[in-house]
């Protein structure tokens, strides 16, 4: 992404790291604030193996939930911790607010060891601000005992995936394909069909959520949501969970972490749900979007950020380490060498499938040009108010989209950020 040191809005200046303790006589000292299951024991593992660097963990409220706002308070205060656990879709709203620290010349010789498109999503006008952990490369959950049952295929196309819907419909008036999608979620379907939010032209924002390509994906839902083939029940509800696991819901287009979610939460559905690839929007396409990831950022203020990407690339890249978050916290690897991990296995809740395989092949396929707003926690916000009316009924996904755009636009230009049609 170009240019975006000249779209910064600073934060006031801070100095030295004051939440990072002082060194002992040569021995680095660094903190890290996150709240990631696994996390502590992985600063455990680091600290009993690097003797020379040590790491303290300290967990905060996850990001949406205030974990956001007090690294920012930190950072403008002068008493941030060096690393943080930071998503990518928020990365640049941190980088556009001079939150961050460039440590490009600490990375830059890793930079191969990683997904692309992970990568791309720590690196802004060419300069690095951490190391990616995890992606979310998407695919299509679908109940294969209800597909089976009514002689179903997963779908290979957003056509035949509407086929199945109306099928699906036809056998009760209380099953259907899928339920409403929001924010994130919901801009991994775009972000497969090329239907990017935003970008940079010369030395100004471009926000695009109601171009063409968004349009297309938004009529293609609302249509489903008009014919009555979307359930009520909204993502991450218990209705859902309850129709995930009695089968009224029949899928779920997610990320490959949702695999967690969903054995988590509708246990009832275990032995009866499979993955297949994404369903492209024409035959023969080879397309997928993403959903979540994030990254262990460097902040501003860190006066060991030496120290702080040792620690950050060791946790994204050691085999123990990770192997661990994968079955403490269902992380999907954004190093390329931990594609292979043992712990990426078959699992009997999805009939002793592999689905991991399915997200292996899926995660090179995700379009790394994808680029996040420097305002996401008010573009989601504005998004999923109107996403909200929309899928229930009272006005439409295109609308929701040509709104927050609006409202995104005016945000920008009161903050003082340049835009460009």
């Amino acid at each position: 992404m170009g240019a975006l040191g000249s779209l910064v809005l600073a934060l006031a200046a801070s100095g030295c790291s004051k939440a990072d303790p002082a060194p002992e006589a040569g021995k680095a000292s660094i903190t890290f604030w996150g709240w990631a299951p696994g996390y502590a024991d992985a600063v455990k593992a680091f600290n009993a193996s690097h003797p020379g660097t040590q790491v303290s963990y300290q967990t905060v409220q996850p990001g949406a939930k205030g974990g956001y706002q007090k690294m920012l308070n930190a950072v403008k205060a002068g008493n941030a911790p060096c690393l943080a656990q930071l998503g990518y879709e928020t990365l640049p709203s941190f980088a556009a607010q001079g939150a961050l620290k460039d440590v490009t010349a600490q990375a830059k010789s890793v930079k191969g060891d990683f997904q692309d498109a992970a990568w791309k999503s720590v690196t802004l006008d060419g300069k690095t601000y951490g190391a990616p952990v995890d992606t979310g490369p998407m695919a299509l959950f679908y109940n294969k005992k209800v597909f089976d049952s009514l002689g179903l295929q997963p779908p290979t196309t957003w056509a035949e995936y509407r086929t199945a819907a109306e099928k699906i419909h036809a056998s009760g008036p209380d099953r259907y394909i899928s339920s409403p999608y929001m924010d994130y979620d919901y801009a991994g379907l775009a972000w497969q069909a090329g239907g990017s939010w935003f970008g940079v032209k010369g030395d100004a924002w471009q926000v695009t959520m109601a171009s063409p390509a968004n349009v297309k994906v938004a009529d293609y839902w609302q249509g489903l949501a008009s014919d009555g083939l979307i359930s009520s029940a909204p993502m991450y509800d218990q209705a859902w969970y309850t129709g995930l696991g009695n089968g009224s819901i029949a899928t779920v287009v997610g990320a490959v972490w949702q695999a967690g979610v969903i054995k988590g939460g509708a246990k009832d559905g275990s032995g009866q749900w499979a993955v297949a690839p994404m369903p492209q929007w024409n035959a023969g396409d080879a397309k997928v979007g993403n959903a979540g990831g994030s990254a262990t950022a460097v902040l501003k203020g860190c006066d060991n950020p030496k120290a702080a990407w040792e620690f950050a690339h060791w946790m994204s890249t050691d085999r123990q380490a990770f192997g661990d978050l994968v079955d403490k916290a269902a992380l999907y690897p954004a190093a390329k060498d931990l594609l292979t991990l043992p712990q990426l296995k078959p699992d009997p809740y999805f009939g002793g499938q592999n689905i991991y395989q399915v997200f292996a092949t899926a995660a090179p396929k995700v379009d790394p040009d994808w680029t996040w707003g420097p305002l996401m926690t008010k573009t989601s916000a504005d998004l999923d108010d109107g996403l909200g009316k929309a899928w229930a009924g009272k006005g439409t996904v295109a609308d929701a989209l040509r709104t927050a755009q609006d409202k995104t636009l005016g945000e920008m230009e009161k903050q003082g950020l340049r835009t460009a049609k």
